[in-house]
């Protein structure tokens, strides 16, 4: 799972009930309506997954597809942007279960402004939402669900990451010294950068716990893969 899922790749969709909506047709607006038109039937949202008693539909892939098309430049392929919102609706009902709270706004309000802010102004954010695809609402809201799911992921999984002084010793050795001197920086002294490096290594053990609950979780599941266009 993307954490952002990195944490903000996290890695949705799932904030609401993944059930399929339908638009309301045209109104009659008088006896020479066309019957043909009327006879149409009405469009609904597909579905691209079906899981347990649930579903994924065809707007959650294409939403979070133009999301990525916003942040990275370019979507994922189908297959990854499917199995990614797999996992965030496992991460999902296991939240709701445990009652894990909702980010505050202020916090949403902080990423939203953070995602602005790599496109230099609002206005420029805005016409690559444009571009992209996506409604600002639509990103602010698989914004607060990364979050979400995120945070619970580490409250769940933090207290299993174990982190000893050799791995710090070992990753400022091996990581962050050759890249500070690649860079002709300073090499600080382990013990100023030891918190930070622990916190790294706690995040990949995290990602590592959390990556193998999520496929002992899915094996057990009951999923359908719907090829593109075919689930209504």
């Amino acid at each position: 799972m993307r954490r952002a899922l990195c944490i903000i790749t996290l890695l949705e969709c799932l904030s609401q009930p993944l059930t399929a909506r339908a638009f309301a047709p045209a109104q009659d607006t008088g006896a020479n309506t066309d019957l043909a038109s009327r006879s149409k039937p009405i469009p609904i949202d597909g579905i691209a997954v079906r899981i347990e008693s649930d579903i994924i539909t065809e707007s959650e892939v294409q939403e979070l597809a133009a999301y990525q098309q916003l942040v990275d430049g370019k979507p994922q392929a189908r297959s990854e942007i499917i199995s990614e919102l797999i996992d965030q609706w496992i991460v999902q009902g296991e939240a709701s279960a445990a009652q894990y709270p909702q980010p505050l706004k202020t916090d949403v309000d902080g990423a939203v402004t953070q995602l602005q802010k790599q496109f230099g102004s609002a206005t420029e954010f805005q016409r690559r939402c444009a571009a992209a695809g996506i409604s600002e609402s639509s990103v602010r809201s698989i914004l607060r669900r990364q979050i979400y799911l995120s945070r619970f992921l580490d409250f769940r999984f933090r207290p299993a990451a174990q982190v000893d002084s050799s791995q710090v010793q070992k990753y400022y050795e091996d990581n962050l010294v050759p890249k500070l001197k690649a860079k002709g920086e300073k090499i600080p002294a382990l013990a100023s950068v030891e918190p930070e490096i622990r916190e790294v290594l706690v995040q990949q053990d995290i990602d590592t716990l959390s990556q193998q609950w999520l496929d002992d979780t899915r094996s057990g599941l009951t999923i359908d893969i719907l090829p593109q266009g075919t689930g209504q």
